[in-house]
């Protein structure tokens, strides 16, 4: 289950307030408690989000 945390991050993601390395030391720093499912749908939304 994604957190309202993870879900507020993936907003800003998709406004692009982070740069692309910030947004992905952001998704490492909180990936150890997600599931392998939830990784792989926020890794291609960033990687969507950042083309």
């Amino acid at each position: 289950m994604i957190t309202r945390e993870v879900r507020e991050w993936l907003d800003r993601v998709k406004r692009r307030e982070y740069s692309f390395e910030d947004a992905m030391s952001e998704f490492a720093r909180f990936s150890p408690f997600l599931t392998r499912e939830e990784m792989k749908m926020l890794k291609a939304k960033i990687e969507e989000s950042y083309r």
